[in-house]
């Protein structure tokens, strides 16, 4: 009898250790503009699929990001990372060179060339490790890291800096693209893919809902009276197709890198979006944005069952992530007489310029404005020996006589903000820093930077599906604990 029990326990901590092993492969999912609320209100359309499963058997937490989001690389970085902007250094997508004055990449790298594409980018301007990065330092070589995205610099903040490889859908060729940071070719599985008949199929497709129109909730009065029909290969990174694409090639580079096969963990991570042509808003306001979660249910769905197929269910790990994108729904707020009203930031630096003349004499005392902050002509205040410092205060003191300003600091003083502090850093922000009211959205004169979203803190889910029993500590709560939770 204690022989019978004996075996059982030992049977029973074989069954513990292995059922809490690390799982060999881990699909990092990132899906553009996915929130909460859709999913609870799109929950009944899906009897199965993917968010069905996740739905039902995955871990579910809903995390604040603790600085702002302007809906750019920035919130893929702190989830990928486990650190804010002022500590992994991409505060958005771009930030101001004093230089030319112009915005450039925040991963602009010269000494990088595009692989079937212009971009000239690398991870080099992040400063912290990513989720890939730590398997790389533990496991070196013998584990496999990819990425596969819609956009340059989000899919090369999933791969960190020693992915093996890191490819995104350019927006011109529809074709699968790189950068030589990671190799001087595109994986072979991508490749082929290029020239593949299932692309072409694909770029053929027309998306029409899978519904009737009037079974949608939100449809806008042009989709009731006209619905909605648009050729992938016009609005391709905008349509379901660009998600099936990624997926299908991701399961396409699985096998060629047999992915998942070993029992060195691997890293898939994967930008998906349900943002359609017409969206202003995270939130649901076009029947395209239901038919986008209708078709990512079933996309999800079928990229969860193939790697359970060819994994095994046992060692596979799904996490799937909401992105900030588009902010808030600016018709709702109206219609709530809420109305949003427009900060222009250019118009702002015109007139700090003209106030500091008044003060200094007629030079260009601003070399410019850009996101929330302004940027002082330093080289100028150099030479006239005044102090910068000063000339910060006084612009500070300034601008917030500016209606829709909540606060202005120098920059150094902005870090103790406790709006600011985990949002600033010196590359992404000038001289002078400032914050705005609510329902105030940052505006500028140039024609690739309009409408800048600002979401202060926002949420998003997060729905982690494990093949294997794994125990989840509750009140995640933080979008930094993301990573350090994949990574134990």
């Amino acid at each position: 009898m204690r022989t019978h029990h004996l075996s059982l326990a030992i049977i029973s901590l074989l069954l513990s250790v292995c059922s809490s092993a690390a799982p060999r492969l881990t699909v990092a999912v990132v899906v553009d503009g996915m929130r909460q609320q859709p999913l609870d209100q799109l929950r009944p359309y899906w009897q199965q699929g993917g968010l069905r499963t996740l739905s039902e058997e995955a871990y579910h937490t809903t995390v604040r990001f603790p600085h702002i989001v302007y809906g750019g690389g920035e919130s893929v970085a702190t989830l990928m990372t486990g650190t804010t902007p002022s500590e992994h250094g991409i505060a958005a997508d771009t930030y101001f060179l004093r230089s030319d004055r112009r915005s450039h990449s925040i991963l602009e790298d010269k000494s990088e060339q595009g692989i079937g594409c212009t971009a000239t980018i690398s991870p080099r301007n992040l400063l912290a490790a990513t989720i890939g990065d730590e398997l790389r330092v533990r496991y070196g070589e013998r584990a496999h890291i990819y990425a596969l995205g819609l956009d340059a610099n989000t899919s090369v903040l999933m791969a960190g800096h020693g992915a093996d490889g890191c490819c995104w859908i350019d927006g011109h060729t529809a074709q699968w693209a790189s950068t030589s940071y990671y190799g001087e070719t595109l994986p072979q599985a991508l490749s082929a893919w290029n020239t593949s008949t299932r692309r072409d199929e694909l770029l053929a497709r027309t998306w029409t809902p899978r519904l009737d129109i009037d079974l949608y909730s939100a449809p806008t009065e042009q989709e009731r009276k006209k619905s909605f029909a648009y050729t992938a290969g016009e609005q391709l990174l905008h349509t379901p197709m660009a998600n099936t694409m990624v997926i299908e090639s991701a399961l396409a580079l699985q096998k060629q890198a047999h992915l998942g096969e070993d029992n060195i963990p691997d890293l898939l991570c994967l930008q998906l979006t349900v943002c359609s042509p017409l969206a202003t808003s995270d939130q649901l306001c076009t029947a395209e944005q239901e038919d986008m979660y209708l078709w990512l249910n079933q996309d999800l769905g079928y990229l969860i069952d193939q790697l359970a197929r060819i994994v095994g269910v046992q060692h596979l790990r799904v996490v799937v992530m909401g992105r900030p994108l588009l902010g808030q729904n600016i018709a709702a707020l109206d219609a709530a007489r809420l109305p949003a009203q427009y900060f222009n930031v250019d118009r702002a630096a015109a007139l700090t310029g003209t106030y500091l003349m008044a003060l200094y004499g007629t030079e260009r005392w601003v070399d410019g404005g850009y996101g929330q902050s302004l940027y002082l002509n330093r080289t100028l205040i150099e030479q006239k020996h005044l102090s910068l410092p000063q000339l910060q205060q006084q612009v500070a003191a300034f601008l917030m006589d500016f209606e829709g300003v909540a606060a202005a600091f120098p920059f150094t003083e902005a870090l103790g903000s406790v709006a600011l502090a985990n949002t600033v850093n010196k590359r992404g922000f000038g001289d002078v820093v400032f914050t705005l009211q609510p329902q105030w959205l940052l505006k500028a004169n140039d024609n690739d930077m309009l409408d800048h979203v600002i979401e202060n803190n926002p949420t998003v889910p997060v729905m982690i599906w494990s093949g294997s029993y794994q125990a989840f500590p509750s009140g995640i709560t933080d979008a930094t604990q993301i990573k350090a939770l994949l990574t134990e």
